[in-house]
């Protein structure tokens, strides 16, 4: 059977698919060794390396382009990562059948953040690929070992939770398990030349507040936090003050956008996917992990 490719793999969402992805070859890239694995050809290289990525590709049955800079200092970390790299993997997988490019929902709005605008550029180079391509879109992705939504967790541990944008703001989740399946699905079937924005159902129901979030963590861990919206500008001012190192005035723009609900992706893959945990058997999954590893 030819291997299955993928970039991204030593990541949080690429560990899930490689777990899952069963007897299946597949032909993974590092930047470091890794210990062996079964079932899986780690190729050592990173996205700048085009001999790398030219051994990943070779023969492969797909692409799975996972890999990509969700945090950069500046506008050409993200360039560099999202577009650039994006480039080199389409050059590499020219003769492989099918490449399903892993975005994000900030490609929606490319205006509101440079991480975002590069997601976008990279979206436009994979639609400009002769043949086959898909591209997904997956909204905020938590579960064991995402350490991006611990900060939020470790708040709600101590009583307290945020509400960003106001109380008309929405958002869509996804578990890391349920999007993993979705990727290995789509590696073999499913639509084509298209761009897909999946959820964990919600989205179907308008998504859920941020405000409903942070409750919902909070009765994962057995609390009850106190949520405090978190205007706009309020978030634009603390961005700018810099006492919260990770809240940068670009983070800090797309976090006031009210808008960030999955539209219509789960109804193209009837029959193919279809998420199967919600947020809160989702949240106490992740609330486990966290503890084993002491993060809470």
């Amino acid at each position: 059977m030819p291997p299955l490719a993928i970039t991204g793999a030593t990541g949080f969402v690429g560990r899930r698919v490689l777990a899952l992805a069963g007897a299946r070859p597949v032909r993974a890239l590092t930047r470091r060794p890794q210990p062996p694995q079964p079932g899986v050809e780690w190729v050592l290289g990173d996205l700048n390396d085009r001999h790398a990525l030219a051994r990943l590709c070779d023969g492969a049955a797909a692409v799975l382009h996972i890999a990509g800079v969700v945090n950069a200092p500046d506008a050409a970390g993200f360039h560099a990562g999202n577009v650039t790299g994006t480039a080199n993997v389409l050059a590499a997988a020219a003769a492989v059948p099918r490449i399903v490019h892993v975005s994000s929902l900030a490609a929606r709005e490319p205006g509101l953040s440079i991480y975002g605008a590069s997601k976008a550029a990279g979206d436009r180079q994979v639609q400009a690929r002769d043949g086959d391509w898909l591209i997904v879109r997956p909204p905020g992705v938590y579960g064991p070992g995402d350490a991006e939504m611990r900060d939020l967790f470790a708040l709600a541990r101590f009583g307290l939770g945020v509400a960003p944008g106001g109380p008309a703001a929405r958002i869509s989740l996804i578990h890391v398990n349920d999007l993993a399946r979705a990727l290995l699905a789509l590696a073999d079937a499913g639509p084509s030349r298209t761009v897909l924005e999946i959820d964990d159902g919600a989205g179907a129901q308008g998504g859920h507040s941020h405000a409903g979030f942070a409750r919902a963590i909070g009765r994962a861990l057995g609390r009850r936090p106190l949520v405090l919206p978190i205007p706009g500008g309020l978030l634009t001012a603390l961005a700018a003050s810099r006492l919260i190192p990770k809240l940068t005035p670009d983070r800090a723009r797309y976090l006031a956008h009210p808008d960030w609900v999955a539209r219509g992706g789960n109804d193209h893959l009837a029959g193919l996917w279809q998420p199967q945990i919600d947020l809160a058997a989702g949240l106490a999954d992740t609330v486990r992990d966290y503890r084993a590893r002491g993060w809470l």
